[in-house]
């Protein structure tokens, strides 16, 4: 069975996310954090999930809606799929997805 992997990047967006709403609200942010972690975590069974957004022989990058932000994530050819970070929708994807 596939593995959820949070890539350093996206650990840095999700603490991002958090220290931005937690500004009003902690449990706020606790709660979007923690809706996007258990919404991720969907990916284990279902890898497919959300549309493309860039596919080459070797990469399969695609992205995952939730609510306001956009999980994305690539499904690995080891099988395992890799969170590559977690944007707000209003952020330019090309400009914060550092994809090699």
């Amino acid at each position: 069975m596939a593995r959820l992997v949070w890539t350093q990047e996206s650990r840095w967006w999700l603490r991002e996310i958090y220290s931005f709403i937690a500004r009003d609200s902690q449990e706020a942010a606790r709660r979007v954090v923690r809706g996007i972690y258990d919404r991720a975590h969907l990916l284990v069974e279902f890898p497919e999930m959300g549309y493309s957004y860039r596919r080459r022989a070797d990469r399969r990058v695609r992205v995952f809606l939730y609510g306001r932000y956009r999980i994305v994530y690539e499904h690995s050819q080891d099988g395992n799929i890799y969170v590559l970070g977690v944007f707000h929708g209003a952020l330019d994807l090309k400009r914060h997805l550092r994809l090699k």
